[in-house]
């Protein structure tokens, strides 16, 4: 479903909002509320059961409405029903939210103040808008009569916001406060999921107002264009030229992204496969969409992926590509992306990323889910069942050969403690079935690579924006989602600083969040593209000279588990223990400061041109430096 980027004030829309079903009354419906308890009730509604903000002027009347909420309706257990999650900064609260969102599929709530509250949420709101994330946004904002004016931590939150969330609302009409916040829980979560903000003005906050318990907003192309995609059912001749073109094929291959796990598809998928066989790889953020244990997956593809998802890439004859949308580190060069595909098919709910890289032979607009029960309704139907009749017996051989040869490999003789060993052994403690988060750089690709997600909503990363300082936020929000989970932030050293306060966030709510920080004393993924591509001039990416001492900082926010590993003798033993303890711990681990991140496609080059390092075999040699050349600049 395509985002939209559209400001709306809701004092110039048509007010009338769509009443309810006839006998579905709210119980408080007709109760006099003000404007901040209306958002609270609808919070509630909204089955919202934790939220992330910091305090401050312009919403400190929801604040003071959640604490009266929460004081008057507690749960059985004595517990408050609506926590608000205080955070050291609003981004990370705009990040908690976020990784709430990711592990639980539902929709994240941050809640902040005007001005630097807001502007400090526009980084988390792009960054999940470019992944695809369900969010809603509560900003304060100052009086309605003084926007505009420059006022005190006043600051342009639609116009911002515009270009970054799916929908922005500015509520300057209190009569319709509550059917724009119920409409933007509708926009956030339907379709292609996303950030909504809406921003309120403390006068707002203050009106009186007579709840209603119902109602949304009138934007009726949204909802027509919505019905229009969830009711698009693939029809007999889809299904027909679908399988034709199958029928052809001897190599075929599914491609997958994060749109199977925002839809839900993630079983629907694995059931396609058992019935027609196609070995699938993933996308980034499709990482746990299928489990990548299974013989027929092929871990993640693109710029990092493995040596032997790309070169299925290169060999495969036919591509179906599963709610993925072709970006620059998937098909960088896309004329050169499946080079020797006669057939690319192409299933997504928004439209407008149809072909928009590269050009598609089939294509179906549609819910992900629904579209591969049909196939596989068509199929069973017409007596198709290519992994029965062993057509892909020969491309199955080839795909196991491929990870054989082409698996990931590092230099298990160094005396240096290896970033990959690491991943490698909570892996094998955890069985793969830990929720991971990271923050950006190398130890993301290698947290990515070197460990198995066998189902989705495991893995928490900001794909597209790549944020640094994403990881430690969004594993907070994951451990308020997953409480009864294994939650593992890993994370490097230039990433965690970036929101290092939220250390003390762990502590304060007694969260079991275990973080590994890879420590190689810099900027580990610059340097690796200053050495391959500008001469190894490392500027401003060795942190050796800096003088951060970790461990004494954790110590500091309350952390009673904290240790540094240098012996690589004890990598696991420290891991179990680590892993082990039942509170929140810190595991700094000093790590070979030369570790790569490969295989690597560099800019501008093609699957076949991967660099697959000294430890990774490859099909042919990197070619020389004159393919090294910096043409991202």
């Amino acid at each position: 479903m395509p985002r939209n980027r559209t400001i709306v004030n809701a004092q110039l829309m048509n007010t009338q909002s769509t009443p309810a079903p006839a006998g579905n009354l709210h119980p408080l419906a007709a109760k006099s509320m003000s404007g901040a308890e209306v958002i609270v009730q609808v919070l509630a509604d909204e089955g919202v059961d934790v939220m992330f903000g910091y305090s401050g002027g312009a919403i400190l009347p929801v604040y003071d409405a959640v604490f009266r909420y929460n004081a008057t309706h507690p749960n059985d257990d004595g517990s408050e029903p609506l926590p608000l999650i205080v955070p050291a900064n609003e981004q990370g609260a705009g990040f908690m939210a976020a990784g709430y969102a990711r592990a639980s599929g539902k929709v994240g709530v941050a809640v902040v103040t005007s001005g630097p509250g807001a502007t400090n949420m526009v980084t988390p709101v792009r960054d999940s808008m470019a992944d695809s994330i369900p969010m809603v946004v509560i900003c304060g904002q100052v009086g309605v009569a003084a926007i505009g004016s420059d006022a005190f931590q006043e600051a342009p939150v639609s116009t911002i916001m515009g270009a970054c969330a799916k929908h922005v609302f500015l509520v300057t009409d209190a009569s319709v406060l509550e059917a724009t916040l119920r409409t933007a829980f509708e926009i956030a979560r339907s379709g292609r999921p996303g950030p909504v903000v809406v921003d309120v003005p403390k006068d707002v906050q203050n009106t009186a107002l007579t709840f209603a318990g119902q109602g949304q907003l009138p934007i009726p192309g949204y909802r027509a264009r919505l019905r229009n995609v969830q009711s698009a059912q693939l029809d007999d001749a889809g299904c027909a030229s679908f399988f034709d073109a199958l029928a052809q094929a001897r190599r075929p291959l599914i491609y997958a992204g994060g749109g199977v796990i925002a839809s839900g598809a993630a079983e629907a998928l694995r059931d396609f496969v058992a019935d027609f066989g196609l070995p699938v790889t993933t996308t980034l953020m499709g990482l746990g969409a299928f489990d990548t244990t299974d013989p027929l997956a092929l871990h993640f593809l693109g710029m990092h992926g493995t040596a032997y998802a790309n070169y299925a890439v290169e060999d495969c004859d036919f591509v179906l590509t599963l709610g993925a949308r072709f970006d620059d580190r998937v098909a960088g060069v896309p004329d050169k992306f499946a080079p020797r595909a006669k057939f690319i098919a192409q299933v997504d709910i928004d439209p407008a990323e149809i072909g928009k890289v590269k050009a598609v032979d089939w294509h179906h607009i549609g819910d992900l889910r629904r579209t591969l029960e049909r196939l596989r309704e068509y199929g069973a139907a017409h007596g198709i069942h290519p992994r029965q009749d062993g057509r892909y017996a020969a491309w199955h051989a080839h795909i196991a050969e491929l990870k054989r040869v082409h698996a990931l490999n590092y230099d298990h003789d160094s005396e240096l403690i290896q970033p990959y060993a690491v991943i490698e052994a909570i892996n094998r403690i955890t069985d793969g079935r830990a929720i991971i988060s990271t923050g950006v750089g190398q130890h993301q690709m290698w947290a990515a690579q070197y460990f198995d997600y066998r189902a989705p909503r495991h893995w928490l990363s900001s794909g597209s924006m790549g944020t640094m300082g994403f990881g430690l936020p969004a594993a907070i929000g994951a451990q308020f989602a997953r409480r009864d989970a294994t939650v593992i932030d890993i994370d490097g050293d230039g990433s965690i600083r970036m929101n290092l306060g939220e250390l003390e966030t762990v502590t304060t709510y007694g969260l079991p969040v275990k973080i590994v920080l890879l420590n190689n004393r810099g900027d580990g993924m610059v340097r690796q593209w200053q050495k391959l591509f500008f001469k190894g001039r490392f500027a401003s990416s060795d942190k050796s000279l800096h003088t951060k001492d970790f461990i004494k900082a954790v110590q500091a926010d309350g952390f009673t588990w904290a240790r540094r590993l240098e012996r690589k003798e004890e990598l696991a033993d420290t891991i179990a223990e680590f892993l082990a303890f039942e509170g929140p711990a810190f595991l700094e681990v000093m790590i070979d400061p030369d570790a790569g991140v490969y295989p690597m496609v560099g800019p501008g080059m093609s699957y076949a041109q991967m660099i697959t390092g000294d430890f990774i075999a490859s099909r042919q040699r990197a070619a020389g430096d004159e393919t090294l050349r910096n043409d991202m600049f």
